[in-house]
């Protein structure tokens, strides 16, 4: 067996004497992407060194670094858990950022990590899932969330009638039913294929079956589109983006 120590020291030890910082600190300046090897950018704390170059970035600062915020294009079948073989945390990696993020955020390995789901989607449908690493947006999505729209897109089989939805709308009125509010209209019909669109305060799984059901209506496929004021856009299905900077839910 081989008791040897491993060779030279961690990176983080050799930033800590560089900038006169804590252990902590020179972990989030590494973390941060301002710490170069031999002129590579190095982003692991751990990574050990000896007689390599390691500089710190000049205008390094840790004022700026903030908690990042990821939307999720659910794919059908997946799920918010943390393991698993179809668990949304496993597409959570540099791979699956859309090639299409509008944001400019530059990517940071430490931006995959702490990653908090809180509004949770059906495991039949597809569409927006956010991750937060920030404590506010997780505290405004729990705390916020009864008042919050959510806008779903459900495809349904054949053609909807304009007095379709006419059982849908008497259970609206039912106060013995305790729905939430809710609007939902067809967006479009055809023979084949119709969509409709359901809007609800608050997250309710398992609502727009249930309304579907009453109206006789077979569903093909459910999206969220939006949530409060954030919608999914044109981001693929399984990719990820960042939540630019001035987006609010």
């Amino acid at each position: 067996m081989n008791f040897s120590k491993p060779e030279g020291e961690r990176l983080s030890k050799r930033i800590m004497q560089l900038r006169n910082c804590s252990r902590r600190e020179a972990e989030q300046y590494i973390e941060a992407g301002f710490v170069r090897v031999d002129d590579v950018v190095v982003q692991e704390p751990q990574f050990r060194v000896s007689n390599q170059r390691v500089a710190v970035d000049a205008h390094a600062s840790l004022l700026n670094l903030t908690s990042v915020t990821l939307i999720v294009n659910k794919p059908v079948g997946w799920t918010d858990q943390l393991k698993g073989p179809q668990a949304l945390h496993s597409l959570l990696t540099e791979a699956h950022r859309s090639p299409n993020d509008p944001s400019g955020v530059r990517h940071l390995k430490s931006h995959l990590a702490k990653l908090e789901a809180s509004v949770p989607l059906e495991y039949e449908a597809s569409g927006l899932v956010p991750f937060t690493q920030d404590f506010r947006v997780q505290r405004k999505l729990i705390e916020d969330m009864p008042f919050m729209e959510h806008e779903l897109i459900i495809d349904v089989r054949g053609e909807v009638a304009p007095d379709a939805l006419r059982p849908i709308e008497r259970a609206m009125r039912d106060e013995r039913l305790r729905l939430p509010d809710f609007k939902i209209s067809v967006g479009s019909s055809k023979p084949e294929r119709s969509k409709l669109r359901l809007a609800v305060k608050g997250s309710h799984l398992g609502l727009a079956l249930y309304l579907c059901e009453l109206a006789d209506l077979e569903i093909l496929a459910l999206r969220r589109i939006r949530l409060g004021r954030v919608s999914l856009g044109d981001l693929e299905e399984g990719a990820w983006r960042y939540l630019a900077e001035g987006e609010r839910f």
